[in-house]
């Protein structure tokens, strides 16, 4: 199991990029993600790229659907090129209202509109590198223009691995039928991504006639920590906020429903719907945010993660930001126990 680190991705943080990737290479960390929500997600990775040497690389995630596969395949190209093959495409459907109403894009039938997608992607970068011919025409996507002076040419590494996140089933089956892997979403517990996950994973794979070993699952983990019981509360009800946001969207009911969970979602949904944002985190009882969530003393958190997920998913980050400077010791200690010291 590899932990990786995410990468800060705000106003500030966006000035260190060189810094921030260089000391997460410098600890030890397997990978650097990057998130799409306030900036852009490819441009840290570029940064970064041109001042690391081992790290592999990759967006969790963009959004697919508020970019042309052109776009993103030009942007995954260079990246991958730059990054001298450490590049990990990372892409996810985002929801309808986002991608109609903030981007002003289509939204339609969204695991076929991405199989096509990721399809099309995989048209592009096969004229890319053998400058042939681009003639790819799908469900949703058409690209049958590519001319010379317009096509970037052949790289050392052409082959760019596309992980998709998602929650339910189909997007499940989408990653192991097409992609190379699939990123579990931080609202999880280990007996989803048992039961739901990896079932859906290797059903996509069988029908393809892939082997399951073929599709890697990374995952980002809610972690309860801290120097002092005062810090540990606050740790607690901040995830607690967190779990709740999540739990009360449709989406996300299927990880509830494996513990039987389904009526506190319904709640949480009306409270939500009501505007009673500050009541919700009290339906998320302790027995939820322990099943939810990491929850361990600073030292005991990379057993615990090795423990929790060892087996079970093929890469973990925190979810949290890798922030140089601060915590280094706790980092420190964590790679080693989940890297078992290599």
């Amino acid at each position: 199991m590899k932990l990786d680190a995410g990468l800060p991705v705000d106003g500030k943080h966006l000035r260190n990029i060189t810094g921030v990737s260089n000391a997460a290479e410098a600890l030890g960390f397997s990978g650097l993600w990057t998130s799409e929500t306030k900036h852009d997600s490819f441009l840290p990775l570029a940064v970064a790229a041109g001042t690391t040497e081992r790290l592999t690389l990759g967006n969790s995630v963009a959004i697919a659907f508020s970019r042309s596969p052109m776009v993103t395949a030009q942007l995954a190209w260079d990246l991958q090129d730059l990054s001298g093959g450490r590049f990990i495409l990372g892409l996810g459907t985002q929801v309808k209202a986002h991608i109609t109403r903030r981007f002003s894009m289509p939204w339609d039938k969204p695991a076929s509109r991405l199989a096509d997608y990721i399809r099309a992607l995989r048209a592009i970068w096969a004229s890319f590198q053998t400058e042939g011919k681009l003639k790819y025409e799908g469900e949703f996507y058409k690209h049958t223009l590519m001319t010379p002076f317009f096509n970037p040419g052949p790289i050392e590494h052409p082959n760019i691995p596309v992980y998709i996140a998602g929650v339910n089933t189909r997007l499940a089956r989408l990653a192991g039928s097409l992609c190379d892997g699939f990123h579990v979403h931080p609202f999880h517990t280990p007996e989803y991504v048992r039961q739901v996950v990896k079932p859906a994973v290797e059903e996509g794979a069988r029908g393809e006639g892939r082997g399951v070993r073929e599709i890697e699952l990374a995952t980002s983990v809610f972690v309860i920590t801290g120097e002092s019981e005062e810090i540990m509360q606050e740790q607690r009800e901040k995830m607690r906020a967190q779990a709740a946001f999540y739990a009360s969207t449709p989406t996300y009911r299927t990880v509830l429903d494996v513990h039987g969970w389904g009526e506190v979602g319904d709640n949480l949904g009306g409270l939500a719907r009501e505007g009673k944002w500050d009541e919700m985190p009290n339906l998320i009882t302790d027995e939820m945010l322990r099943t939810l969530a990491v929850e361990a003393a600073p030292d005991e958190v990379g057993p615990a993660l090795k423990e929790r997920y060892e087996g079970l998913v093929d890469r973990v980050a925190l979810y949290l930001p890798f922030v140089p400077g601060k915590k280094d010791e706790f980092w420190r200690k964590t790679l080693e126990a989940v890297h078992d010291g290599r």
